[in-house]
């Protein structure tokens, strides 16, 4: 089990900034990849960004590209998830989720563990 609690999320005006926060107690952090999911009222829930398990490398779904960027810090067992230029569409409960490492980051279907979500409200 990978236990994840998500904080940061709020009501930000469109063009705002929010920085989301994903903690990860206990000291197999590393051995996981890191994604951001996100959910809005009836929708599917979607893939938003994803970190691998070495921080080297980064996947984004392409309507966030360049306004959200993914990090993570192994020796604080977080991930963070810093979004710019925020518009109404990214409105949604924003969770964090967790892949082991002994699969490929981009592979969404492997992401098993789920944080409870945070609320993200965009207003226009």
């Amino acid at each position: 089990q990978v236990p994840l609690v998500e904080s940061g999320g709020g009501t930000v005006q469109a063009g705002g900034s929010l920085r989301l926060s994903c903690a990860a107690p206990g000291r197999t952090f590393s051995n996981y990849h890191m994604g951001w999911f996100r959910q809005s009222v009836g929708k599917e829930r979607e893939f938003v960004t994803a970190v691998k398990w070495s921080g080297d490398s980064t996947s984004y779904t392409n309507s966030v590209k360049g306004r959200f960027t993914i990090s993570r810090d192994n020796t604080e067992n977080t991930v963070y998830l810093q979004m710019d230029s925020l518009k109404p569409e990214d409105t949604a409960v924003y969770y964090c989720a967790a892949a082991h490492r002994t699969y490929v980051y981009t592979d969404r279907s492997k992401y098993t563990y789920w944080g409870q979500g945070t609320q993200v409200t965009v207003s226009s």
